[in-house]
């Protein structure tokens, strides 16, 4: 066995800040699809029909918006790196050109399944939508700060929130260049597929685990009622169909599944459902999330034992499975990258440093008031429906209060103002100076790009 560590060019394939251990075949590439794609970008479309009166830019506007798109996918991976090895932290990030790349709004912290690998399933998580005019603030502040893309969910299942559409819309037309949205497709109607491709959303990730009804069924059990493996499909399937129909190029799509003890078995069935109906089919990497779910085997956990033991690391190391079988451990941390590229921001106007801060734990500031009466009361809310055994809530009986890491000083800021604050400038400094656990919330993170790993 080779005792050497992995380097990032040798892992498997990394797509932003997420490992993406297996990709269909025929999967276009992403960046070139945008920008091949460019002139049926609703921003595009909007702003050059809003140019009449500098219509001498119009002839160049498309290619400002491709430059602008191509920065944005360069700066996701070398703006982290840039930062660190210049020591940028605070007022600096601005004024050195380093803005946020993606602002995530929670548009609804509400979701309609119950998957146990999911961080909803340990920490008690509001069933919200947010305020539409929220929604539009946060919007206008990214825009007036040139921000490239949003993502418009994060906890919660988008497509509850039935003014979606519109969001995108309004994004959209405020030049937002790339609009994400994930979704378990439960509720992707005829009607609202319509809606989201009329709105201009410009990438849809679909979260499908399984490739047989059976597995698919046991990872994504319904809160309030029976979810189907049939009926999920078939939203997926028409919405291609849509597509197809219409002769549209947008959104992108785009299906993915987490490697578990279950489901690492039925990778080629995953891909044989899904390669005739999404742009890209992936299989991406497990990451524990409070849940109580097995991607290692017996056999697995054997191996992964006996590979601590041979590079004396204990047993609780963190590991990541690949694809094909082959188990990596981690001996140390590596600085994240999400402070450097995103915001979060919760339903209410709490903003986060990266995806992986489930309940907004280590907030780094605050969009709106709307949190700061009772910031638990929405969360006791659950916990007491829970113990009251309401519908919906029957399988989160390990659910618990999320601790508070950090309570920064109650007072609304602009995204600018966060991005640039004390709060987000002491966490890059910590994991610029390879400090990465002195900051609470980040010492036992699963996210896999913060650690280091050697191969078995």
């Amino acid at each position: 066995m080779s005792n050497s560590k992995i380097k990032k060019k040798d892992q498997d394939i990394l797509i932003g800040s997420s490992y993406l251990i297996k990709n269909s075949k025929k999967a276009p590439d992403r960046t070139s699809y945008m920008i091949d794609n460019m002139e049926l970008n609703k921003a595009y479309l909007s702003n050059s029909n809003d140019d009449t009166d500098v219509s001498h830019l119009s002839k160049n506007l498309l290619d400002v918006y491709k430059t602008r798109y191509l920065e944005y996918r360069r700066l996701w991976l070398d703006q982290p790196k840039e930062c660190i090895e210049k020591g940028i932290y605070g007022q600096d990030m601005l004024e050195k050109g380093y803005a946020p790349l993606c602002i995530d709004i929670e548009t609804a912290s509400i979701c309609d399944l119950a998957c146990e690998f999911c961080y909803r399933e340990s920490l008690a998580t509001p069933d919200k939508i947010i305020d539409r005019n929220l929604f539009y603030q946060i919007v206008d502040q990214a825009v007036d700060m040139g921000v490239p893309s949003m993502k418009l969910n994060w906890r919660g299942e988008p497509l509850m929130n039935s003014r979606l559409p519109e969001m995108i819309a309004y994004a959209k037309k405020k030049g937002i260049i790339e609009v994400i949205i994930n979704t378990n497709a439960t509720h992707l109607s005829e009607k609202m597929a319509y809606k989201l491709i009329d709105s201009g959303l410009d990438y849809m990730i679909y979260s499908f685990d399984g490739g047989t009804k059976k597995t698919y069924e046991k990872m994504r059990p319904g809160r309030f009622k029976e979810n189907k493996f049939e009926n999920v499909y078939g939203n997926i399937v028409r919405f291609s169909n849509i597509k197809k129909k219409l002769g549209v190029k947008f959104p992108y799509t785009k299906i993915q599944m987490i490697l578990t003890e279950d489901s690492s078995k039925e990778q080629d069935d995953f891909f044989d459902l899904f390669n005739e109906y999404v742009d890209e089919v992936t299989v991406t990497q497990y990451s524990e999330r409070g849940g109580n779910i097995k991607d290692l085997d017996f056999e697995d956990q054997m191996r992964y034992k006996k590979l601590c033991k041979e590079k004396g690391l204990p047993e609780n190391s963190p590991y990541m499975r690949n694809s094909n079988g082959n188990i990596s451990i981690s001996d140390s941390r590596s600085p994240c990258e999400q402070p450097y590229q995103r915001i979060m921001v919760t339903y209410d106007g709490r903003a986060a440093m990266c995806c992986f801060d489930w309940g907004a734990m280590h907030p780094v500031g605050y969009v709106s008031s709307k949190c700061f009466s009772d910031e638990d009361a929405d969360k006791r809310l659950i916990l007491e429906r829970i113990k009251n055994k309401r519908k919906g809530f029957s399988l989160m009986k390990n659910v618990v209060m999320p601790p508070k890491f950090n309570q920064p000083k109650k007072n609304i800021q602009t995204l600018k103002d966060i991005w640039t604050g004390k709060e987000m400038e002491r966490v890059r400094k910590a994991h610029g100076a390879g400090k990465v656990e002195s900051i609470k919330i980040c010492e036992k993170c699963t996210f896999k790009d913060t650690y280091s790993w050697i191969d078995e």
